[in-house]
């Protein structure tokens, strides 16, 4: 334990040139100055004290407010603010409304005294010895350098943003910090930026009275107030709108939110957690996310490895697949698919995986609707799988022949890219499944043109980086009937979930 007497690092991960990575833990440390001594300890961004029983320090005293001031973590240290108490809070004798405070300084509260102190902590990051943490799985070691990462800021308040590439579970890492915190018995909260279009998001945020705008019929309570006590998990903060940054930015510095068309602001108290896809330093750069808004939130970054850095965790979460999916049962029967061939699992592990973990779950569910065994073969699994070629947005030939055993499937994510083909060449073929003997031509036409549309869809969202707006615009159709092929489907866009459409 490390204590600092003027600059009070944030809980942070550094990341060393040599060695794993170090994680530092700020704790505040109040003491009573006066008999009865006592201790408090916290690792919250924001601290009450006051004489009403839901203040963080709780002071059984006639002379001090009934919320009399209030300690926030910044990024360089704490600062205590006055809530226009009756009496004043005072730091070293002095009276003040708004103070730095450094270690060893004494705050009075009416007549209580505290001595204010912080430390830091240094812990090395040690791999964790499992192979699987709350809802992630994999035994690579960054994956369990991420483990013991989450472990440790798990019970703290500390704000966290994922980032990495699209489909490598940033919202499961969400899931298992909040799982894992104080904070499980109450909600985690999950807002989409790039899912909701721009002029609806701060009353998504923030909620509104009602007559506050057109169409504003009642009040209505925002994602900050839902998840007052739990979790805001902001997926895909990259695509928040420049013009909306400053307002979250006083919210998570004010822990307050108001209202769309209210003079009134309320306390909120939530931990973020944000994910993105997109490298925030360039955002700043390039000025499409302000500097502020990003020092405020990279408190504790974490960056998850794509899938193609880790194969060795290909065969773990295909058994993990294959035991759990819905997709290979019958009922509350056991997986009719229980393992993978040598060859089939080589040919998973080699392909590169650009859609990473996502793209991995919807093949697995793909070669299990073909597998005809309780082994899953190389056969079973799609051409270019087995070939190793990862499918992209760029054009490129497609070959005329007609699939082996399979036709574009609801599983199939890596389908090949919808472009023009040659003139000269012959019509694909259907598979023999829908030519076979009982096979009406309405059901064969339908199924044939459902796989076009999936694959239609996944191939969209893919050449757009998951943007549902520019993936509908590329196919010149409207954006709610594209959401709605979506939900048909059960399609997931690159970080974005197909969740129904707003009415």
């Amino acid at each position: 334990m490390k204590k600092f007497p003027d600059f009070i690092p944030p809980t942070k991960v550094a990341y060393l040139e040599r060695g794993g990575p170090t994680l530092h833990l700020r704790r505040c440390i109040l003491q009573t100055v006066d008999e009865p001594r006592q201790e408090f300890t916290f690792d919250k961004e924001e601290i009450r004290i006051g004489s009403m029983e839901d203040n963080d320090i709780v002071l059984n005293d006639d002379t001090v407010s009934r919320y009399h001031c209030r300690i926030v973590q910044e990024d360089t240290g704490y600062t205590l603010i006055d809530q226009r108490s009756t009496n004043g809070t005072f730091v070293n004798k002095v009276r003040v409304r708004e103070a730095f405070l450094k270690p060893g300084c004494i705050v009075s509260v009416g007549q209580s005294q505290l001595r204010f102190n912080a430390r830091e902590e240094e812990v090395e990051i040690v791999p964790s010895r499992a192979d699987r943490c709350a809802g992630l799985i994999g035994g690579n070691a960054r994956m369990r350098e991420i483990y013991s990462i989450i472990e440790k800021i798990a019970p703290t308040a500390t704000t966290v943003v994922i980032d990495g590439e699209t489909g490598t579970g940033k919202e499961v890492v969400a899931q298992a910090i909040h799982s894992l915190s104080p904070r499980a018995r109450n909600e985690l909260v999950v807002f989409d930026c790039g899912a909701v279009p721009p002029n609806l998001i701060e009353s998504e945020l923030f909620g509104h009275e009602k007559g506050s705008f057109t169409g504003a019929m009642m009040t209505r309570q925002g994602l900050f107030e839902q998840a007052d006590g739990g979790t805001l998990f902001l997926d895909e903060l990259g695509e928040l709108p420049i013009d909306l940054q400053p307002k979250l930015l006083r919210v998570l510095e004010q822990r307050e939110v108001r209202r769309v068309g209210s003079a009134k602001a309320s306390k909120v108290d939530v931990r973020i957690i944000a994910a993105t896809n997109r490298n925030l330093e360039d955002e700043v750069r390039a000025g499409r996310f302000r500097q502020d808004l990003f020092y405020r939130l990279s408190v504790v970054r974490l960056h998850l490895p794509s899938l193609k850095d880790r194969p060795d965790d290909i065969p773990l979460l295909v058994q993990h697949f294959l035991d759990h999916g819905a997709y290979n049962r019958h009922g509350e029967g056991p997986p009719r698919v229980r393992r993978v061939a040598r060859d089939a699992l080589a040919a998973l592990q080699n392909y590169p995986w650009p859609g990473n973990v996502r793209e991995l779950v919807n093949v697995i569910e793909r070669a299990v609707s073909f597998c005809d065994s309780e082994t899953m073969e190389l056969s079973d699994l799609p051409d270019y799988i087995r070939s190793g070629r990862a499918t992209t947005g760029t054009h490129r030939a497609v070959t005329a022949t007609a699939p082996t055993r399979r036709a574009p499937t609801a599983g199939n994510t890596g389908a090949q890219p919808i472009v023009p083909m040659n003139p000269n060449a012959p019509a694909p073929t259907p598979p023999e499944e829908l030519l076979a003997e009982g096979v009406t031509f309405k059901d064969a036409k339908e199924r044939w043109v459902a796989s076009f549309e999936r694959d239609y869809i996944l191939q969209l969202l893919r050449r757009n980086s998951g943007n549902i707006s520019h993936a509908a615009r590329a196919a010149d159709i409207d954006r709610k009937y594209f959401r709605k092929l979506m939900k048909k489907y059960d399609i997931e866009a690159a970080g974005v979930d197909a969740e129904p459409d707003e009415e």
